[in-house]
């Protein structure tokens, strides 16, 4: 075995294991080459989109479907590179055509590499000895596995985004398209009565622990960014948190005991804060400005504005909630500034109470 088919071995093998831990493993931020590449590809698209001025959002609804395709060509790449780095030593040898010459260039072993990967033959060249035989073999078994692992997780993330849009739109509608958690709170408790908001919650909840999964198992959701903001995982995030915020502060404690001390609420929080983690932990999301006076400011007018929200609906709000307000949002908004960016999305596009002021 020469020194070429070695190195074109641990080619394919070094493939192959970064297909097994994107496909098979499946674990965020376990891949050795697809992240990378994934990223390189986000950045790239995220550059050019800058050239289109109003029409960015639209340019980088473009990028995860172009991920898929390139990270695709990227591996069918690698495996033929690497099968053709073995083929080529073998070529006019073990490896010819049944009449003429054999060709001895890389170009007519990458040929050959991808036909018996793609199981489609070699032409007029063929197979002459156990070895290669073998070799052929292989790639055959090779190429047919990787395409059947590659067609079924691509039918995973797409059935996991559409799940994902899926609960977007329900928190969306939820908010009656204003994006304002206190008008989901408001459509949940009419008049005050919360005897169905667990409930409620509770669906929510069961979704949002299905997509939290989808997110840790395929990563590449992550990239897939539509032009409308309500289906972005930080603006339904930042409505799910929010929602959270004002039932633990803004709720009498007393007449709406059982809510506030129900599990879905606790596990929306939690379920949002993992989901939201996951993204800050595998990708290159951007730092945050936090502590600031005007950030308390901004957050106790937010909390004004939804208190008068609940009150239209018939909902007194707590008038010493502010403060609890001010503190809980503290701890999670600056999440949400990390992660809006990452996928071009301005603090504005998220939060979306009328008496907040864009940042």
């Amino acid at each position: 075995m020469t020194l070429e088919q070695i190195v074109g071995a641990a080619l394919m093998l070094l493939f192959l294991t970064d297909i097994f831990l994107t496909v098979l493993y499946a674990r965020a931020g376990t891949g050795l080459l697809a992240p990378r590449w994934n990223r390189l590809v986000w950045a790239a698209v995220k550059a050019a989109a800058g050239l289109f001025g109003r029409r960015r959002g639209t340019v980088l609804s473009f990028a995860g479907p172009l991920i898929v395709v390139l990270l695709i060509g990227f591996w069918a790449l690698g495996l033929t590179m690497g099968a053709a780095l073995i083929i080529q030593p073998e070529l006019g040898t073990a490896i010819h055509p049944s009449t003429g010459s054999a060709s001895t260039d890389f170009v007519t072993a990458l040929l050959l590499a991808g036909n018996s990967l793609s199981i489609v033959g070699g032409g007029d060249y063929g197979p002459h000895s156990s070895g290669t035989r073998i070799l052929f073999l292989i790639n055959s078994l090779i190429g047919a596995s990787v395409l059947s692992l590659v067609l079924s997780y691509l039918v995973q993330v797409y059935s996991a985004l559409r799940e994902r849009n899926a609960l977007a739109l329900t928190i969306d509608l939820m908010t009656n398209g204003t994006g304002d958690a206190a008008e989901a709170l408001a459509r949940l408790m009419p008049g005050g009565d919360d005897s169905d908001a667990a409930a409620e919650l509770g669906n929510l909840v069961r979704s949002l622990t299905a997509t939290k999964e989808a997110h840790h198992f395929y990563p590449l959701l992550f990239y897939f960014r539509f032009k409308e903001p309500l289906y972005s995982v930080s603006r339904f995030g930042f409505i799910l948190l929010d929602l959270v915020s004002l039932i633990e502060t803004g709720l009498d404690r007393k007449r709406f005991r059982s809510l506030l001390g129900s599990a879905p609420v606790a596990s929306l929080r939690r379920g949002t804060m993992l989901l939201l983690e996951t993204l800050d932990r595998h990708f290159p999301t951007g730092g945050s400005r936090s502590g600031r006076a005007e950030d308390a400011w901004r957050y106790s007018q937010s909390y004004a504005a939804a208190a008068r929200t609940l009150a239209d609906a018939g909902i007194e709000a707590e008038p010493d909630g502010v403060e609890q307000y001010v503190a809980v949002r503290s701890e999670w908004e600056p999440m949400i500034r990390r992660v809006a960016p990452t996928l071009g999305y301005s603090i504005s596009d998220i939060a979306r109470r009328n008496a907040e002021r864009p940042l």
